[in-house]
């Protein structure tokens, strides 16, 4: 997998079964196709609990979201300390384009999830914005916070 725009790179255990490349998934705590979306994933979670101390237990990623009575999955959740959705992230393959309806995919999920920060990647570049709901405003941060200062 092609490097991604991350402080270092992270250590993996990974595996071949039958021709098909799989990742170990420290969230779920199995393998899972290694794919350039969850290449990305993989990155961010390391991302988080290494450079920026999100605690690993705290952390969801495959999380099932009702979307207007659809059933979707946020890539990745991360909850405060009452287990409470605090962060949303949306992972996509570094050869997507963030776009406009990447920002709306994220917003929907967050309706039912009401995370404070929403953080989207395709590895190489990354947004991250905070939810003020009193103010019904949002703003976007230069980096991503410590765990502890969320």
């Amino acid at each position: 997998m092609r490097p991604l725009a991350f402080p270092r790179p992270y250590v993996f255990t990974t595996r071949t079964i039958d021709g098909r490349r799989e990742i170990l998934d420290p969230l779920r705590q199995q393998y899972v196709a290694l794919t350039p979306e969850e290449w990305v994933r993989q990155n961010l979670v390391q991302f988080l609990i290494q450079e920026r101390g999100y605690p690993r237990g705290l952390m969801a990623a495959e999380k099932f979201v009702q979307v207007h009575g659809q059933p979707h999955r946020a890539d990745l959740v991360v909850y405060d300390r009452q287990g409470s959705p605090l962060l949303l992230a949306e992972c996509k393959e570094p050869s997507v384009n963030i776009s406009q309806d990447t920002f709306d995919q994220i917003a929907r999920y967050n309706r039912a999830l009401r995370a404070r920060y929403l953080l989207i990647s395709n590895g190489l570049e990354h947004y991250c914005y905070a939810i003020d709901r009193d103010r019904e405003q949002y703003r976007f941060l230069d980096h991503l916070p410590h765990y502890d200062n969320l």
